[in-house]
């Protein structure tokens, strides 16, 4: 089954707007295992997005657009689809007594223009939106589906994966399964490597890898007449991914992050975790923090940005920074075990480095950055010089920081 995205909206085309949106609704496709083969972003214009669901429609089974379902005269969107299929737009009752229902419980007065969402294409599916006014709907004609989402994200999204996806699971004939393998520590384009052959023979299931930072991520998927054949023809290919990279692997789960298989790592060997960090600022704290249940693990986060800071709180020696300086191997050891005797506990992995865009030298470039972690009175430390900007400087060191937690972790309780 082929399916194709059209993005509605001006915004997309000036670039004011990021499209998260169609990367979202692809990925989520993939995983259906519908076809994409084309995706568009078109603006707010009559013609011009008419001309784009006509085109969509020849030669996709289904059409997905996203925006354009708003209260403003230029959301457009239901119209034109309707226009297009040679369908009325009538009052949907249900839907007009959600928005005032909405606008009620937000004490917000409702404008005339609002009741414009409570009209959808006569015969249409009806899809009710949890987090704002403007319904989903779903348009069934001649074996061809239409559907209409939302442009916010936290709007589309939900109602996306509670009422589109299944939706669209039952449209295939057969069962669609996958199973996600995350990888850290190793490059994308060793990882790659290390499956070529499993990508090269692929048929049913096929592996897919995705690149993400710091990490790879790998996705099986089979298709069967039911779930449980396809979790068995999976179970093998999962099971080879796991030997070839071995302690690697941090989860199968699809939605575990990097910070969360850490923070169990943590809990289970009953460890106390510190942070100080420097060109990080806070970030590897934050990403810690963003697990629900990490005050169990996690005693502090410094962030000692200056070398005061670092003497100070740290007590890293004021000889250690005049010799060797702040971004330094020796710096990044002393702030490890400081932070480890500043706060009693078992762990701590400390990040110092050059973020830029300004500060590098010949022998110190942007992007060099040292991570320690002092765990089980030794500390490791690495050495990374990272590519990209300061963000993506500062992000990638991030995701090596945990990554290195875990290995140390690993090394020293095996579990």
């Amino acid at each position: 089954m082929v399916v194709e995205l059209i993005s509605v909206g001006t915004e997309l085309l000036l670039g004011n707007t990021v499209n998260t949106n169609a990367c979202f609704l692809a990925e989520k496709c993939a995983i259906l295992g519908l076809s994409l083969y084309y995706q568009t972003s078109v603006g707010d214009n009559e013609q011009r997005l008419a001309e784009t669901i006509q085109t969509a429609q020849k030669r996709s089974d289904v059409v997905i657009l996203s925006g354009g379902l708003g209260p403003t005269q230029d959301d457009l969107t239901k119209e034109v689809v309707a226009n297009v299929m040679g369908k009325t737009l009538i009052e949907d009752e249900h839907t007009k007594q959600r928005i005032n229902d909405y606008f009620t419980k937000s004490q917000i007065t409702i404008t005339e223009n609002n009741w414009k969402q409570a009209f959808v294409p006569e015969g249409a599916i009806v899809v009710d939106n949890e987090n704002g006014t403007a319904p989903g709907v779903i348009m069934e004609e001649n074996g061809k589906t239409v559907i209409l989402l939302p442009g916010p994200p936290n709007e589309l999204i939900p109602m996306f994966m509670n009422d589109i996806y299944p939706y669209l699971n039952k449209l295939q004939p057969e069962t669609i399964y996958s199973k996600m393998v995350k990888v850290c520590g190793v490059g994308e384009s060793t990882a790659e490597t290390m499956i070529k052959d499993l990508i090269d023979n692929q048929t049913n299931p096929t592996v897919a890898p995705y690149a993400k930072v710091g990490e790879v991520h790998i996705r099986v998927t089979a298709r069967a007449k039911d779930e449980e054949e396809a979790k068995k023809m999976i179970k093998p290919v999962v099971k080879e991914l796991k030997a070839r990279f071995g302690k690697n692997v941090y989860s199968t789960d699809e939605n575990e992050t990097l910070e969360e298989a850490v923070i169990k790592l943590l809990e289970k060997n009953e460890l106390k975790v510190t942070t100080a960090e420097s060109c990080t600022g806070g970030m590897l704290a934050a990403r810690l923090v963003n697990v629900p249940g990490v005050s169990e693990v996690f005693r502090e986060g410094f962030v000692t940005y200056s070398n005061k800071a670092k003497r100070k709180i740290l007590s890293v020696q004021k000889s250690t920074l005049k010799k060797y300086g702040a971004v330094s191997e020796k710096t990044a050891k002393e702030m490890a075990k400081g932070g480890v005797f500043a706060t009693d506990t078992d762990v701590c992995v400390a990040i110092t480095g050059i973020a830029g865009p300004d500060g590098g030298t010949e022998e110190k470039p942007v992007g060099l950055v040292y991570i320690a972690c002092y765990i089980d009175d030794k500390v490791t430390v690495r050495e990374f010089n990272f590519k990209g900007n300061r963000s993506k400087i500062r992000e990638q060191s991030v995701v090596k920081a945990l990554t290195l937690l875990r290995e140390c972790i690993l090394d020293v309780y095996g579990k």
